[in-house]
């Protein structure tokens, strides 16, 4: 690897949430993902590999939250329709499901406002 380059070996977001509590049980007992690190202000969990998102709570961060507005967090999904009607069960509100930029795609939003958007290969484009 060139110096000149930088080398990323994790990613991870950060969301900064009013509504912290509600927040990490959404990702966690609602979507379902793994906790790789907890604290009383501050939640991880494992996306995949080496990606991951985190929800912190706001009022004991140095940083504000903002609502969710103006973010996406974007989850390729093996089946876009059982992941949506699995969340639908658990009470989540989604869009239907689309087609969009040579996928098939639904969302929904975390109790802080955060926007997800769960997407598949579109089998008609493979």
């Amino acid at each position: 690897m060139s110096d000149d380059v930088v080398t990323i070996e994790r990613a991870n977001t950060v969301l900064y949430c009013a509504e912290w509590a509600h927040t990490v049980a959404f990702y966690r007992d609602t979507i379902g993902l793994p906790t790789t690190f907890e604290n009383d202000w501050f939640v991880e969990f494992r996306l995949t590999g080496d990606a991951f998102v985190s929800v912190a709570d706001a009022s004991r961060a140095s940083i504000s939250a903002v609502g969710g507005q103006g973010i996406t967090i974007t989850l390729q999904v093996a089946d876009v329709a059982r992941v949506r009607d699995l969340l639908a069960e658990r009470g989540v509100t989604l869009t239907p499901i689309s087609n969009r930029w040579g996928a098939i795609v639904c969302y929904c939003r975390d109790p802080e406002g955060h926007r997800i958007e769960f997407w598949s290969a579109n089998p008609i484009d493979c």
